[in-house]
C-alpha cells in the first residue's frame, strides 16, 4: 500500500498546507450568550493583526475543520491588535448552528479574510438600518462606527425582547416584536419602515438585510413609496425559507 490515500499522513499534510494558504487561523478565547439564541465568540491570534475590516463585513468559517463546509458570519467587532468577535445566531440544525453551539475556549478556528460590500458608508448624511436577528450583527457593527446618534434611524425586529442584540444608539431605533409570526416576507417589518419619519433621501443611505423576500418588501417601500434612489438602498439577503444561506 502506497500510504497516499485520503487518510494517510501525507494527505493530511497537504490539506494543512492548503488551509494555511487559503485561510486565517485563530483560537477561541471567550464565549458568552448576548441575546436569546445568540452567542458571542471571540477569536484571537497573531495572524489576525492588521487586517482591513469595514463595518458590516463578514468572514466564512470552516465549521467542519476542513475545506468543505463553510458558514458565513458577520463581524461584530475587530481589534487590529489581533482579535475579533462573532455573534452566532442559533437558527437550525445545520453544521453552522452546531458549530456555534459547540465551539469552546481553546478551539482552533479557520476562516477566510473579511469580505463583502454590505458595509457602512460613513459619508452619508443619515443612516437607516432595517433587519431582524440575522441582520442585527452587521447592523450593530455599523452602528458602533457612527459617533453621531442624530444621523441614525431604523427598525430592528426580533421574536422576543430577549432576542435583542445590544447595539449602539438603540434609543434612536424602533424595535419590533413579531412573536410567533414568521420573519420571512414580513409585512410587519415593511409597515414599520413605512411608519418611520425619515430624512430626505438626498445624501442618506439605508441598509436593509435579513430574509430575502422581506428585503424586497422593504426596498419597495423605500424606493417605490418614499422616493429613495435605488443606489441609496444597500441590501443583503442572508437567508430565505428552504435554503441554509444565500452566500
Amino acid at each position: 500500500m502506497s500510504g497516499r490515500g485520503k487518510g494517510s499522513p501525507r494527505a493530511g499534510g497537504v490539506r494543512e498546507r492548503v488551509l494555511g494558504l487559503l485561510t486565517l487561523r485563530g483560537t477561541v478565547t471567550e464565549t458568552e450568550p448576548v441575546a436569546a439564541r445568540m452567542r458571542r465568540i471571540r477569536i484571537a491570534g497573531s495572524g489576525l493583526a492588521g487586517l482591513t475590516v469595514l463595518p458590516g463585513q463578514q468572514i466564512r468559517v470552516h465549521v467542519d475543520g476542513g475545506l468543505t463546509t463553510r458558514r458565513t458570519y458577520s463581524l461584530r467587532w475587530y481589534d487590529p491588535a489581533g482579535s475579533l468577535d462573532l455573534c452566532v445566531y442559533d437558527h437550525g440544525d445545520g453544521p453552522g448552528a452546531a458549530w456555534g453551539r459547540s465551539v469552546r475556549v481553546g478551539d482552533e478556528v479557520r476562516f477566510g479574510k473579511p469580505e463583502g460590500g454590505f458595509v457602512l458608508r460613513p459619508g452619508a448624511s443619515h443612516h437607516v438600518f432595517v433587519g431582524e436577528e440575522t441582520a442585527s450583527v452587521a447592523l450593530a457593527a455599523m452602528l458602533a462606527a457612527l459617533p453621531d446618534p442624530s444621523r441614525v434611524h431604523g427598525v430592528i425586529q426580533t421574536a422576543t425582547e430577549a432576542g435583542r442584540l445590544p447595539v449602539d444608539h438603540a434609543g434612536r431605533l424602533r424595535w419590533q416584536l413579531r412573536g410567533d409570526r414568521p420573519a420571512a416576507a414580513s409585512q410587519q417589518l415593511a409597515d414599520g419602515v413605512r411608519a418611520l419619519e425619515l430624512p430626505a433621501p438626498q445624501g442618506a443611505v439605508a441598509y436593509v438585510a435579513g430574509e430575502a423576500r422581506t428585503v424586497q418588501l422593504v426596498r419597495g417601500v423605500l424606493v417605490g413609496e418614499r422616493g429613495w434612489p435605488r443606489r441609496s438602498v444597500v441590501t443583503k439577503p442572508f437567508w430565505t425559507p428552504g435554503r441554509r444561506g444565500l452566500e
